[in-house]
C-alpha cells in the first residue's frame, strides 16, 4: 500500500472537536494558532445551517478561539454553492435561518413560496407545522427537495433538539420524496470546501469527533482522517462501524505536533 504524502492541508470538525457546549477544548486555541502560523490552508467546518461564516467567527472569537471568516464552511455555504453550479439564479422556499437564507441571496436566488424550484431545509429553532405542511406541497407540485445535512438531532444543554434530518423524514414520509443531503458525510461538502482554498485530497486530512459523518466524509473525499475522542464518538464505538479512522487521538491537543 503507497504511503500518503504529508499533510499540507487541514479541514477540522467544530463542535466536539475545537469546542463542546461553548467552552474551548484544551488544546484548540494552539491547534489553530499553530495553523495560522503555518500558511498552511485549513478550514473550520459545520453542518449547522443556523449561523453565517461572519456569525461564527464572531462566536469562536468569543470563546478565545480566531478563526478568520474565510477558514469558515459551513453546509449552507455548500448547499448554495451545489445550487449555484447545478441551477444558478433559481428560486427556492427555505426552511432555515440567516446562515441560510444570506448563502443563498448571496449567489443570487430568489426565495420565494410561489412555484420554487427548490425547497431548501436547514437548520432552525422554530421548525413551525405551517412552514412545513408549505414544504410538503410544494415538493408534491414539483419543487426538487434539498437538505443542507442529514443530522438527526442537535445538542442543547437541556438536551438532543431534532434536526435538519429528522424534520426532513417527516416532509419525505408525507411526500415519498427523499431531499439530496449536501452536508457530511457527502464528500461533495469537502470536495466544495477544498476547492475553496485551493487544496487537493491526497495532502489533505479532515479531523471529527464522529465516524458517521466526518470520518466518512473524509475518507469518501479520499483524506487522512483523525478521529478525536472528545465528542460523539467513544473509543468502544469504532468497531462497530465498516470502516476506520487513519489515526485516533485523544483530543485536538494531540495534533498540534503533527502541523
Amino acid at each position: 500500500m503507497a504511503e500518503r504524502k504529508p499533510i499540507e492541508s487541514w479541514l477540522t470538525d467544530m463542535d466536539g472537536v475545537l469546542m463542546h457546549e461553548g467552552v474551548p477544548i484544551p488544546g484548540a486555541d494552539a491547534f489553530l494558532k499553530k495553523l495560522r502560523e503555518s500558511g498552511k490552508p485549513f478550514l473550520v467546518l459545520t453542518n449547522n445551517s443556523i449561523y453565517t461564516a461572519r456569525d461564527l467567527h464572531a462566536r469562536l472569537t468569543r470563546i478565545g478561539l480566531e478563526v478568520p471568516v474565510e477558514n469558515i464552511w459551513t453546509s449552507a455555504l455548500a448547499t448554495a454553492q451545489f445550487l449555484d453550479n447545478q441551477a444558478p439564479g433559481g428560486t427556492a422556499y427555505v426552511i432555515g435561518e440567516a446562515g441560510l437564507t444570506t448563502a443563498l441571496h448571496d449567489i443570487g436566488y430568489i426565495l420565494t413560496d410561489h412555484e420554487p424550484d427548490f425547497v431548501i431545509l436547514g437548520e432552525t429553532r422554530t421548525y413551525s407545522f405551517e412552514a412545513m405542511t408549505k414544504a410538503v406541497r410544494l415538493i408534491n407540485n414539483g419543487a426538487r427537495f434539498i437538505a443542507t445535512n442529514p443530522d438527526e438531532t442537535g445538542p442543547s444543554a437541556e438536551g438532543a433538539l431534532p434536526a435538519t434530518g429528522a424534520v426532513a423524514a417527516l416532509i419525505t414520509k408525507a411526500t415519498g420524496k427523499k431531499p439530496y443531503f449536501v452536508g457530511k458525510p457527502n464528500p461533495l461538502m469537502m470536495r466544495t470546501g477544498l476547492n475553496a482554498i485551493g487544496a487537493h485530497s491526497e495532502t489533505s486530512a479532515m479531523i471529527g469527533d464522529r465516524m458517521d459523518t466526518d470520518v466518512l466524509a473524509g475518507l469518501e473525499a479520499g483524506m487522512a482522517t483523525f478521529l478525536v475522542l472528545t465528542g460523539l464518538t467513544g473509543n468502544d464505538d469504532i468497531d462497530r462501524f465498516p470502516y476506520r479512522p487513519t489515526t485516533v487521538v485523544d483530543s485536538i491537543a494531540d495534533l498540534v505536533d503533527r502541523i
